[in-house]
């Protein structure tokens, strides 16, 4: 048995550890077995424990330290006032052992000769029922392992009597080896119980466990790990990687030195995955730091040499393993707590929703299914190679124009995006995109009211709302990628964003979809930042800072895409041109910035003739077009009034923006196609408005009007009404009333098209008359004109970006006498084409194309290649010049761009991937946003009473078939298991169990959500 026990305490400065230090020294006093001596060391100003009455009746001496002492360096400090033969007690001024806490550490190391170390139980200081520590362990690859932490005290571990390790806390040293065990300092105040285990195990000695010498301890001493999370990621990691270097065989050091680093980017990514992403920083700093501290890591081999007596074979048996670590970090399926309301969405009727849209789809749109690629409006087709689609988006030479160097539109990303899901032919996704266009913003719809009701019959309601919104109709009818593409892809961001302050995973998905959103449509960006700002400040004003953090992440993505391109109009000194529509600028109807043209955008349609409303053969209503929206908008008016009013107001705010956007949007003009200025398309602010308006009247049928009957008749006007409004469009390519066409799969002449086939760099300069008598001139590389390689540094230019070539095509028409042929082939120019302006050709511009045909037959190393029905082409007769490449400095400049943005993208993408754990920890909050106590209790009626009401309730038949038209479907009506697809589950399953609808939700109480977006993060929840 020890002679004596002498107590090490180590306290910081400040009231609340004053206290708490007190609390000690009174638990040290009360000890049945007494210790011989106690060492002060205070961490910081130590006046006030001088002048302490009850600190100086207890303790032998003071030891006064710098603030940045750590632990292990404070013990180091008292060592010299240990008297021979004493045993070491390490304490802090958090820990208060029990009363018969040192007798029993003592009497587990008397009845244990071989045991170096005791070790007692830690419970939480303010519920000693809750166990902080009991044992500490490790994995074969060094990561600490707690045995008991965070559990209940019933008892269930007091059988367990060894351990390799334990928390540093409360640890006995026997007096024989308290020399060779001292805490470690290179460890920075993490792993230190773990390491004195190991170096005692090596020693031949043991570490035993006294499950009934119980210490009360705190989360904040001096002993214990950082509060913050990066700050204790960064600690756990260096003390991690330190023993990895102090424990590995002198043979493998370099090797693990050299690992470092990439091992470190390799955590980075598992930490992006696993949505810690607070935990990267700290992860590249800790490597960095074990890689720089040689005299540590040798003292810290040295300690361990001079004392080791035995192999590592003597720790293997008390290591964790892989499968049991597995099993300890595992608590099932992440359905313990059951999920209170399952998505249904087959049950729910939400795939039959989607398959209808896909028939009336097929049914509109039947001409497509044979095309293979898309004309017309703003419809052009892609690069016939993935590869040429990517190089169109990044930083390097565009696609259009000579010599033009720069950033590339972030919507050429999108398009490669949408190239690459079909490689073979990747012009076909397009037309592969419109006729999916339907049953895609239904799903869309679908998925974003499940953040506003539970109601199978309202989400299916909102789905084929959004779907039939006359701006989507008109952008389909119209061919505007750009139009489609922002209304399929608003509902996905509106159901990421409104959660994203609750996980990682959300704040990545959202961040992803606003970076696409922005990429479509950047004059949406004013307004979505303006609604971001108003939800970062709702999320402060809540008190939920980690919540605005990630929040603050969800633009980011964005910033980073559109900051070359930001970069390089501001160069041009037009900042604005950044708003400017991508892609293909076409000059087609769309209302214009008069009375009668915001009249338009008001009632919600971004064209004057009313969504086809205006010219419609079987009964032109133009002018009564708006009575199709009325209904939907009445009830988006009512959700101000609602019982869930904020969130009502909110989605109203949304319509305002978009209003807002569309109403600047029409006024504004950056862009333009071949000479001729186009306003900003509205329609992507009014897609925008939409989803606040039908969000908005969601929250009134789903709170406001609770007669399931009127809710049924209701919501059956506004659907009637939306549908009856939808008919021109819909039928508009059957009555030729549509800009679509039967795409080429060049815009360029089929000789063209085959000597540049696979995208080859070979360019056509391309001149248009005009009407007013001017000359468009353009160079096309390639074997056509294609979407990605459209470019707002062009289309907004107001000077000649690149080598200017209009004076070349001036004097290649004029009759002035100079080496054309050859100025031409210098630049690269392959072909010349004379082109007819689209559509109906005045007779000043059919006289100049005239005119530019007989000049060009005219001059010498021209050779006609053909007319054809894109115009009169040529081949320039000479050795072409090999097309511009980057400089030195260039290429520096594109990889630094390009790795920049793929780093940013990459790193939101593996925020956004779902794992086990998210999807687990999202379950158990709220999918509804918003969800206001004082609403109508809505519960599922049991199968009994449902019966009984069809036997004695008048109509009770009836009552059933109108809960499912209202979202009260049977999958929702009866209290039976189902399972997450909406299935009914077997019926055996274990109440509770994964397969089974746990209880209701009760007066705003959450239900529990199904979205893979979530992540651990679970204790800041908001409604």
């Amino acid at each position: 048995m020890p002679a004596r026990v002498h107590a090490i305490i180590v306290a910081r400065p400040g009231s609340s550890a004053r206290a708490q230090l007190l609390r000690t020294l009174e638990a040290l006093r009360s000890q049945t077995a007494p210790v011989e001596a106690v060492t002060l060391v205070v961490c910081g100003d130590a006046a006030s424990a001088r002048t302490s009455e009850a600190v100086a009746q207890t303790v032998e001496g003071i030891v006064e330290a710098r603030h940045s002492t750590s632990f292990a360096e404070a013990v180091e400090l008292a060592r010299p006032r240990v008297a021979e033969n004493s045993a070491v007690w390490l304490l802090a001024h958090d820990t208060a052992p029990h009363p018969r806490a040192l007798e029993r550490l003592v009497g587990m190391l008397e009845r244990s000769p071989s045991a170096a170390i005791a070790a007692p139980k830690l419970v939480a200081t303010d519920n000693d029922r809750e166990i902080v520590s009991l044992g500490v362990s490790m994995t074969s690859l060094g990561r600490s392992v707690e045995l008991s932490a965070g559990e209940l005290d019933q008892g269930q571990h007091d059988g367990l009597d060894e351990a390799l390790a334990a928390d540093i806390r409360g640890m006995l040293i026997r007096s024989e080896v308290r020399d060779a065990l001292r805490p470690d300092p290179a460890l920075a105040g993490a792993d230190e119980g773990l390491d004195l285990g190991v170096r005692a195990r090596l020693g031949g000695g043991r570490v035993v466990l006294a499950p009934t010498a119980r210490i009360s301890v705190s989360p904040d001493g001096p002993a214990s790990l950082p509060r913050g999370r990066s700050r204790r990621a960064y600690v756990t990691r260096l003390a991690q990687l330190h023993r990895r270097l102090a424990y590995a065989p002198a043979i493998a050091v370099p090797l693990h030195w050299i690992a470092l680093l990439p091992l470190a980017l390799w955590r980075s990514i598992a930490h992006l995955v696993g949505k810690r992403p607070e935990e990267v920083f700290p992860e590249f700093g800790a490597a960095v730091v074990a890689m720089l501290r040689f005299g540590a890591l040798a003292r810290s081999r040295a300690a361990i040499r001079s004392f080791r007596t035995s192999s590592w074979a003597s720790i293997s048996p008390l290591r964790v393993t892989g499968s049991q670590l597995r099993r300890r970090l595992d608590d099932g399926h992440g359905s313990e707590g059951g999920a209170v309301s399952e998505l249904h969405f087959f049950g729910g009727g939400g795939a039959w929703a989607v398959l209808a849209a896909l028939a009336v789809s097929v049914a509109s749109f039947t001409s497509l299914l044979a095309w293979p690629s898309l004309g017309g409006g703003a419809l052009l087709p892609l690069r016939q190679t993935v590869a040429g689609l990517w190089q169109d988006a990044v930083w390097g030479v565009r696609g259009l124009g000579l010599d033009v160097v720069g950033p590339a539109d972030p919507f050429a990303g999108v398009v490669a995006v949408l190239g690459s899901l079909w490689p073979g032919s990747p012009s076909f996704a397009l037309v592969l995109l419109w006729v999916l266009a339907l049953p895609l913003a239904v799903l869309g719809g679908w998925f974003a009211a499940t953040r506003v009701t539970d109601r199978a019959g309202l989400r299916i309601f909102a789905g084929v709302g959004w779907a039939l919104a006359p701006t989507f109709l008109t952008a389909l009818v119209d061919g505007r990628p750009t139009g489609v593409l922002v209304h399929l892809l608003l509902p996905w961001l509106f159901h990421a964003a409104v959660v994203a302050h609750r996980s990682w995973g959300a704040a990545g998905a959202a961040s992803l979809v606003f970076a696409a959103v922005a990429a479509c449509s950047p004059s949406l960006v004013p307004a979505l930042l303006v609604l971001w700002v108003v939800g970062l400040g709702i999320t402060l004003g809540t008190a939920q800072f980690r919540g605005a953090v990630r929040l603050l992440w969800t633009p980011i993505p964005a910033l980073v895409l559109f900051a070359p391109l930001a970069y390089a109009h501001l160069v041009d000194g037009s900042l604005v041109a950044l708003l400017a529509d991508p892609g293909a600028i076409w000059a087609g109807p769309q209302a214009a910035a008069d009375a009668a043209g915001r009249l338009a955008l008001a009632t919600g349609y971004p064209t004057a003739d009313a969504a086809g409303w205006a010219a419609f053969q079987i009964a032109p209503l133009g002018a009564w077009a708006a009575v199709f929206s009325a209904p939907l908008a009445l009830l988006a008016l009512g959700a101000a009034v609602a019982p869930r009013w904020r969130a009502g107001i909110t989605l109203l705010v949304v319509s305002l923006a978009g209003f807002a956007t569309a109403f600047l949007a029409v006024g504004v003009t950056v862009s333009f196609a071949q000479g001729t200025p186009v306003a900003i398309w509205p329609g992507a602010g009014l897609s925008l408005a939409w989803i606040g308006i039908v969000g908005g009247a969601v929250v009134t049928l789903d709170t406001a009007v609770t007669l399931p009957r009127l809710r049924t008749a209701v919501t059956g006007i506004a659907a009637i009404a939306l549908v009856v409004g939808a008919v021109p469009a819909l039928t508009a390519l059957h009555l030729d009333a549509s800009a679509l066409r039967n795409g080429p799969d060049s815009t360029l002449p089929a000789y063209v098209a085959a000597q540049a086939s696979g995208d080859q760099p070979i360019s056509t300069l391309v001149l248009t008359p005009q009407n007013d008598g001017g000359l468009a001139a353009e160079v096309v590389w390639g074997a056509s004109e294609t979407l990605g390689a459209q470019t707002t540094i062009l289309s907004t230019a107001e000077q000649p970006r690149g080598t200017d070539i209009a004076a070349l095509s001036v004097d290649l028409l004029s009759a002035r006498d100079f080496d054309a042929p050859g100025e031409l082939a210098a630049h690269g120019i392959s072909y010349v084409l004379v082109a007819q302006v689209p559509g109906d050709e005045a007779d000043q511009a059919r006289s100049m194309r005239t005119s530019a045909i007989t000049a060009i037959d005219q001059r010498a190393g021209f050779v006609h290649a053909g007319t054809t029905d894109r115009g009169v082409l040529w081949r320039v007769d000479t050795d072409i010049a090999a097309p511009a490449t980057l400089t030195n400095a260039q290429e520096h400049q594109a990889r630094l761009v390009v790795t920049l943005q793929l780093i940013f993208l990459f790193a939101a993408l593996l925020l956004a991937l779902p794992t086990r754990a998210s999807r687990r920890a999202a379950r158990a909050q709220s999918r509804i946003v918003g969800r206001a106590p004082e609403e109508p209790l809505v519960l599922p009626r049991h199968r009994e009473e449902l019966a009984e009401a069809s036997i004695v309730e008048p109509g009770g038949v009836d009552e059933l078939a109108e809960a499912a038209i209202v979202g009260e479907t049977p999958a929702d009506a009866l209290d039976e298991p189902t399972a997450p697809d909406g299935e009914t589950a077997a019926p055996d399953a274990e109440p509770g169990g994964a397969d089974t609808d746990p209880p209701v939700e009760v007066a705003g109480d959450a239900v529990a959500d199904a979205d893979p977006t979530g992540d651990p993060d679970t204790e800041e929840q908001q409604r």
